[in-house]
C-alpha cells in the first residue's frame, strides 16, 4: 500500500467513518492515537493527515493535543471539529465557547474557488456539532467558509497545505462531505486512488503463502462473513495445509449449525479439511452465573482459543491460527486509536495471555466490514454467504442480557428465527441487520384468562452504509404485528415484545 492518509484520533466518534470515507476514495487510511502520533507519521510517511473531532476544549490544559512539530513535516494536514480547533490553537488563533451551539444540518456559504470546495455548491448543507467555536483564524490562515454563528466554519493556509473544517465531513448528513473529502485526498495530499480489492486480495494470498512456507495452519471458522472471507483466502493460499474448525458453543441462530457444516462441510463447494467441535454444555457451564458482558466476552474468547488449542493437537503441529478480525474489532476494542473502549472483541480484546500457536494470522484485520463482502465477491464467494448479514462472535450471548442459560438461549432462537422469517416474507427493503434480544425484564401479562410473570423480548432492525453508524428501521406496523402474535403465542415465556428506535450512535447496534 503505497498511499497512506493517517487519522490522528482525539476520541471522536467518527474516527472510523472518517477512515472509512478516505478509503472510498481508494486510498488507504488507518487510525492511530494523538499519543504517539508523530512517531506515527514519521514512520508510515503518510500522504495526508486528518486529526478527528474530539468531546474536549482545544484551549484546556489537560485536553488531548499534539506537539507543533508536526505542521513542519510537510505533511498536507486537515482538521475536523475539534481538530480544526486545535490547529488553530496551536498555530495562534483563537478558540472560544461559543455563544450559540450548532448541532444538526446547517447551510454553509463556501468559497468554491479552492482546493478543498472544487466543485462543492456556494451555499451546502453540512453537519454541525460543537459547544466551542474558532472565533478567530490563526495568522497566515484564510477562511473559507462560515455559517451566521460561525465566522471561521473552514479555513485554510494554502502554502503549508493546512485546512481546518468545523464541519463534519465524513457523515452523510453533511451533502457533499465525500466531495470534499475526495478533494483533500487528490488535490491537496496528491493520491491517485491505488486502494483496490483485487489488488489487496492478491496481495494477501501472496504474503500468507509466504508467511505459512510448508506450515499447518488452523482456521477458527463461525460461518459468519468475516471467518469465511477468511477461510477462503487461506484455502486459496495454502490449500490442504488448512484444517478449519467450526465451534458450535451452542450460542449459534436456529438451525445454524447445520447451515455451517452444509456450506463447508465435505459435501460443501469448497475443498477445506473441516472439523465440527460440539462444546455447547462446556459453553454453557463456563458461562453459568456470569451477568456483566465484558466478562462474558472475554471468558468466551478464551475458550474459543482453548478449544482451537485441544482441536490442533488432535491433527498434529499447527504453527498458525487464523481468525476473522476486522478493523472495526480492533478500534472499538481500543487498540486502533484514542476513543474509549466500546466493548472487547473475542478475537482481539478477549484473547487470553497465552496462546498456544507459532502466530495469529488475521488477513482482513485491515479492513471494514463492507470491504470484507468486496473480498468475498473477488474470491468468488456466492453473494448469499457475502451478503449474511453479521453475527457477533459471542453469539446470543450478548443478545440475552443478563445470565445466559439454556433455556433463555432456546426462547431467543424462537423469537430471532420467527422475526427474520417474517421480515424475509415481507422484503422488507434496506435492513442492514435486524435481530431478536431478550432483555432480563419481566412484566405481568394476561394469557389465556391467567395471569403471566414472564420476559420480554426485544426487536433491533437497523439501516446502515458501514455499521459505524446506523438508524432504527421504519418496519412497517404490519410486519411487526404479525411477529410480536406470532413471538407471544409460540415462544414459552415471553408475553412482551419491544421494539428499539435507537440509533448507533447513541447505541451500539448489538445490546451488549
Amino acid at each position: 500500500m503505497s498511499e497512506l492518509v493517517l487519522v490522528i484520533d482525539f476520541g471522536g466518534q467518527y474516527n472510523q467513518l472518517i477512515a472509512r470515507r478516505v478509503r472510498e476514495c481508494h486510498v488507504y487510511s488507518e487510525i492511530v492515537s494523538y499519543k504517539n502520533a508523530i512517531e506515527a507519521v514519521k514512520a508510515k510517511k503518510p500522504d495526508g493527515i486528518i486529526f478527528t473531532g474530539g468531546p474536549n476544549s482545544a484551549y484546556l490544559e489537560d485536553s488531548p493535543t499534539i506537539s507543533k512539530e508536526i505542521f513542519k513535516l510537510g505533511v498536507p494536514i486537515l482538521g475536523i471539529c475539534y481538530g480544526a480547533q486545535l490547529m488553530m490553537h496551536l498555530l495562534g488563533g483563537k478558540v472560544d465557547h461559543a455563544p450559540e451551539r450548532e448541532y444538526g444540518k446547517t447551510e454553509v456559504d463556501v468559497e468554491t474557488d479552492t482546493a478543498m470546495f472544487d466543485g462543492v455548491s456556494p451555499k451546502t448543507i453540512c453537519w454541525m456539532s460543537h459547544n466551542d467555536y474558532i472565533s478567530a483564524a490563526a495568522p497566515d490562515f484564510k477562511i473559507t467558509a462560515h455559517t451566521p454563528n460561525c465566522p471561521v466554519a473552514a479555513c485554510q493556509c494554502e502554502e503549508k497545505k493546512l485546512y481546518a473544517l468545523q464541519f463534519h465531513p465524513e457523515v452523510l448528513h453533511t451533502a457533499e462531505g465525500t466531495k470534499m473529502l475526495s478533494n483533500f485526498v487528490y488535490n491537496v495530499c496528491g493520491c491517485k486512488g491505488e486502494w483496490k480489492m483485487d489488488s489487496f486480495v492478491e496481495e494477501s494470498i501472496a504474503k500468507i503463502r509466504e508467511k505459512v512456507g510448508d506450515g499447518k495452519v488452523l482456521c477458527a471458522l463461525s460461518g459468519g462473513v468475516d471467518s469465511s472471507v477468511a477461510a477462503v483466502m487461506l484455502a486459496k493460499a495454502v490449500g490442504k495445509q488448512l484444517t478449519c474448525v467450526f465451534v458450535d458453543h451452542g450460542l449459534l441462530r436456529k438451525n445454524e449449525g447445520d447451515e455451517v457444516e452444509k456450506v463447508f462441510g465435505k459435501d460443501g463447494p469448497y475443498d477445506l479439511n473441516f472439523i465440527r467441535a460440539n462444546v455447547q454444555q462446556r459453553f454453557y457451564d463456563k458461562l453459568a452465573g456470569v451477568f456483566e458482558p465484558e466478562k462474558k466476552r472475554k471468558i468466551i474468547g478464551e475458550e474459543f482459543i482453548r478449544v482451537f488449542e485441544e482441536e490442533a493437537k488432535k491433527i498434529g503441529t499447527v504453527d498458525f491460527l487464523v481468525q476473522g478480525t476486522i478493523y472495526p474489532d480492533v478500534v472499538e476494542s481500543g487498540a486502533g486509536g484514542e476513543s474509549t473502549v466500546i466493548k472487547s472483541h473475542h478475537n482481539v480484546g478477549g484473547l487470553p495471555d497465552y496462546v498456544d500457536f507459532k502466530e495469529i494470522i488475521e488477513p482482513l484485520r485491515d479492513l471494514f466490514k463492507d470491504e470484507v463482502r468486496a473480498a468475498g465477491r473477488e474470491l468468488g464467494i456466492p453473494e448469499y454467504l457475502v451478503a449474511r448479514q453479521p453475527f457477533p462472535g459471542p453469539g446470543l450471548a450478548i443478545r440475552i442480557i443478563g445470565e445466559v442459560t439454556p433455556e433463555k438461549i432456546k426462547m431467543v432462537q424462537e423469537a430471532d428465527y420467527i422475526f427474520r422469517e417474517e421480515v424475509g416474507k415481507a422484503n422488507v427493503p434496506n435492513l442492514g441487520q435486524y435481530f431478536a434480544a431478550l432483555t432480563n425484564m419481566q412484566s405481568v401479562g394476561v394469557m389465556g384468562d391467567e395471569r403471566t410473570y414472564d420476559y420480554a423480548i426485544a426487536l433491533r432492525a437497523v439501516t446502515t452504509t458501514d455499521f459505524m453508524t446506523a438508524e432504527a428501521a421504519q418496519i412497517p406496523w404490519e410486519v411487526l404485528a404479525t411477529v410480536t402474535t406470532r413471538i407471544v403465542n409460540e415462544v414459552p415465556h415471553i408475553n412482551r415484545v419491544l421494539y428499539d428506535c435507537t440509533g448507533k450512535p447513541p447505541a451500539t447496534i448489538e445490546w451488549e
